[in-house]
């Protein structure tokens, strides 16, 4: 099976804009996503929209259009790909402050943003010696790929990247280097904030890939790609690879990060309750409970229905 003829439509979104009132907005948004079949999560805040969403290619378009219909949204972007099975197992629209949560609240992409580089430009931009390449994700996104030279921040949560920035352009400005910083990430939406936040902090030079990896990944060949590894994703697809054809991670349902063949090979391995990743980060009673969790999970399996514990994260 081809990824064009896989029967599920996945599209991911983001879109900054100013909602007047972003509360209003979810209920409609809901029953339509219901009422053609959509399944995800989509996530509202006063600064505008994001998340990814599964169902049938007529129900994602029917989405799409009223997304697009939305105050501000008119013509936003978003990345479809194509999955074997529904990646989701409800869905959900909710309600949050931000809608990718930095913790800066005077970062603004409607005012100021970094440059945006098309995926067909981007291997010239961060092979160019003096640009430093960014990689805003969080470390277990980007453990399984990243592309090649990229400053790994090692961060936990998106909210702390603003003190690893200034802590580096610190030590960079120290010797004397300004260089051009070039900033990716999965799709996009982090570095409408990072590069915002950069600008705010005084620094021009900074550019970030437009639409983030999925979209380089979908659209430049392996042959001349410099991106290595895979992609982790926030479904149950776990990782993509070039043209967004599926990976070869699975999930820890315990610790929400993506495995290998290898960590299932682990003594620290046992499905839905450990891996090497999280083993000595659980105690024994987490570990219990996560073991029930499973059992329930797979007499749900038996019996053919869905068991909500092991929705991954939209």
């Amino acid at each position: 099976m081809t990824i064009t003829s896989l029967p599920v439509c996945v599209a991911a979104l983001y879109h900054f804009t100013a909602f007047e009132d972003h509360k209003a907005l979810r209920e409609p948004l809901l029953e339509i996503c219901q009422k053609e079949g959509v399944k995800g999560s989509l996530l509202l805040a006063r600064e505008g929209i994001n998340g990814t969403i599964a169902g049938p290619d007529a129900g994602i378009d029917a989405v799409l259009a009223y997304i697009d219909s939305l105050p501000g949204c008119a013509g936003f972007d978003y990345k479809k790909s194509r999955a074997k099975t529904m990646p989701f197992l409800r869905m959900k629209v909710r309600l949050k402050k931000e809608i990718v949560t930095m913790g800066q609240p005077d970062i603004d992409p409607h005012v100021c943003v970094g440059r945006y580089v098309e995926p067909k430009d981007w291997n010239a931009l961060i092979s160019d010696p003096d640009t430093v390449v960014m990689d805003t994700r969080n470390d277990y996104e980007v453990a399984i790929g990243t592309f090649r030279g990229a400053v790994d921040p090692n961060l936990k949560t998106f909210r702390a990247f603003p003190e690893w920035f200034r802590n580096w352009r610190k030590e960079v400005e120290a010797q004397g280097r300004t260089p051009k910083i070039a900033m990716f990430c999965t799709g996009g939406i982090r570095c409408e904030k990072s590069t915002a936040f950069a600008r705010q902090e005084g620094v021009d030079d900074v550019y970030h890939l437009k639409g983030g990896i999925l979209k380089y990944l979908e659209e430049i060949p392996e042959e001349e790609s410099l991106w290595d590894g895979e992609c982790f994703v926030f479904d149950q697809r776990v990782s993509v690879g070039h043209g967004l054809k599926l990976g070869k991670y699975d999930l820890c349902h315990a610790c929400r990060a993506p495995i290998s063949v290898e960590d299932k090979e682990s003594p620290q391995y046992e499905e839905g309750v450990s891996c090497p990743h999280c083993y000595g980060q659980r105690t024994d009673a987490q570990r219990q409970r996560y073991r029930e969790r499973q059992r329930q999970a797979q007499l749900a399996a038996e019996r053919g229905q869905a068991h909500l514990g092991d929705e991954a994260q939209g």
